[in-house]
C-alpha cells in the first residue's frame, strides 16, 4: 500500500539525507531521509546500550483497531497509514507490541529524530540527578549550577520553574522563519555558536515579560537552561549519562545518540535518535512510573510529577486550552491521567499509565499539520476504546 506523498518526499531519489535549510524546513524530498538518519548529518555523541535487552512479546494478531472520523465513519489501522505521513508506528499494550508499521523504506534499525521528545527525556535525567543527590533541589537557581547565567533572568529562575516553561522570560516560539527557535536551532546543533552558554546569548539579557511561576509559555531556551544546569550537576556529557541510568537499566535493544553544539554540550531541547521499539521502551518506562522489569529507574515520585500540573497555571485548560502541562511533558485530557511526549511534525509518545498502553508515531508531518496530530489522538483514543471492548 503506498505511503502518502511518497513522490513528494522522494521515493525515486531513494529518499535522500540532506540538511535543513536556514529556516528549519528544508525541501520536502529530504525530511524521511533527514528524520532517519539526523545524526549522520549533524555531529552527535552515542548513548550507549547494554548487552541485555528488555524483550517486548509480539502479539499472535493484529488487533482490529479502530477508530471515529468526524465524518461520523470508523476508519483502522491502514486508513490512518493511508492518509499519515507516518515512517514509523508502534502500539503496545505491556510489554507486548501489538502493533509495528513501518513507510517510506524505513527499517526497525534506523534511529528516528524526536524532535522535543528529548525534553521529556531531560526533565527524567533531572529526576534521575535529584535522588542522585547531585541536584539539592528543584527550587535551586540556574545559576547556583552555571555561574555564566548568574546575570541572566534564564540563570535567575529555578530549575522548576524550567521544568514547566514559566520563566516569564521573553521568547517567541511560533515555526516561522525567523523566530527565536530559528536562532536557537542554527546556534546550537547548527554549531554556528561556541556553544554551551553562549548558545543562549541572542535571549539570555531579555526582561520577563511576567513573574517566573505565574505563567507558562513554550520556550525551547528554557530547556537549554535546564539541560546545562544538569550537565554541571552530574559532570559528565547528557548522553553518558542517559546511557548508563537509563538506557542500559532500561534494556534499551540498540545505541541511541544525542546532537551536541560546538563545545561539545548535548542539545537539550532535541537531538535524541532512537529506534521505533526503543521509544516504545521509554513509554513504558514512564507508564510504570519509572520502573522496568521490577528494578524502579527514577522514582515513582518523580515520574508522578512529571506526568501532573505543578501550579494552577499548568492545568489542562489553563497552560493551553487543549492541554496541561507536567515537568517537561503534555497532559493531554481534563479527566483521564494520560500524558504524551510531542516533537514538532508529527513525532509522538502516548502513554495510559493505567491499561499501559503506549503508542509511538515517527513521522515526516508538513509543518504544523494540526489534522495530522489530532488523527494522531484519534488513533491512540480508538486504541483505548477498541482494546477495552475486547476485555469486556
Amino acid at each position: 500500500m503506498a505511503a502518502p506523498d511518497e513522490e513528494l518526499l522522494g521515493k525515486a531519489e531513494g529518499y535522500p539525507v540532506c540538511p535543513l535549510d536556514d529556516a528549519n524546513l528544508g525541501p520536502d524530498r529530504c525530511l524521511i531521509g533527514l528524520f532517519s538518519h539526523f545524526d549522520e548529518v549533524y555531529p552527535a555523541r552515542r548513548v550507549a546500550r547494554a548487552g541485555r535487552v528488555h524483550q517486548l512479546a509480539r502479539a499472535a494478531a493484529e488487533p482490529a483497531i479502530s477508530y471515529a472520523t468526524p465524518c461520523g465513519r470508523r476508519w483502522g489501522v491502514d486508513d490512518f497509514l493511508g492518509k499519515n505521513r507516518t515512517m514509523g508506528l508502534l502500539i503496545l499494550k505491556g510489554d507486548r507490541i501489538l502493533v509495528e508499521r513501518y513507510q517510506y523504506d524505513r527499517t526497525p534499525q534506523q534511529r528516528f529524530h524526536s524532535q522535543s521528545i528529548a525534553k521529556t527525556v531531560v526533565a527524567m535525567l533531572v529526576g534521575i540527578a535529584l535522588q542522585d543527590g547531585m541536584i539539592r533541589s528543584i527550587d535551586d537557581l540556574a545559576k547556583n549550577y552555571v555561574p555564566a547565567l548568574a546575570d541572566s533572568p534564564y540563570g535567575k529562575t529555578s530549575l522548576r520553574n524550567l521544568l514547566t516553561m514559566s520563566s516569564g522570560v521573553k521568547y517567541h516560539e511560533t515555526y516561522q522563519p525567523g523566530d527565536d527557535n530559528e536562532i536557537l536551532t542554527a546556534r546550537s546543533y547548527k554549531q554556528q555558536s561556541a556553544g554551551g552558554t553562549d548558545t543562549l546569548a541572542p535571549f539570555a539579557t531579555r526582561e520577563r515579560e511576567v513573574p517566573a511561576g505565574t505563567r507558562f509559555y513554550y520556550a525551547s531556551s528554557e530547556t537549554v537552561t535546564l539541560a546545562l544546569a544538569l550537565r554541571a550537576a552530574v559532570g559528565v556529557p547528557l548522553a553518558d549519562y542517559l546511557s548508563e541510568k537509563v538506557w542500559k537499566p532500561m534494556g534499551a535493544e540498540a545505541d541511541a545518540s544525542w546532537l551536541i553544539d560546538a563545545a561539545g554540550f548535548e542539545v537539550g531541547f532535541v537531538g535524541l535518535n532512537v529506534t521505533l521499539r526503543d521509544y516504545g521502551r521509554l513509554g513504558l518506562l514512564l507508564a510504570n512510573e519509572g520502573a522496568t522489569e521490577g528494578r524502579q529507574i527514577i522514582s515513582t515520585a518523580w515520574v508522578r510529577a512529571m506526568t501532573s500540573a505543578d501550579a494552577p497555571h499548568l492545568r489542562f485548560g489553563a497552560a493551553l486550552e487543549v492541554a496541561g502541562y507536567g515537568y517537561q511533558t503534555w497532559l493531554i485530557d481534563p479527566s483521564e491521567p494520560y500524558f504524551a511526549l510531542f516533537g514538532i511534525r508529527g513525532q509522538g509518545i502516548f502513554v495510559d499509565p493505567v491499561t499501559k498502553v503506549v503508542a509511538v508515531f515517527v513521522a515526516a508531518h508538513a509543518a504544523l499539520d494540526i489534522a495530522a496530530r489530532r488523527e494522531q489522538y484519534s488513533l491512540f483514543y480508538g486504541t483505548l476504546s477498541t482494546l477495552q471492548a475486547q476485555n469486556k
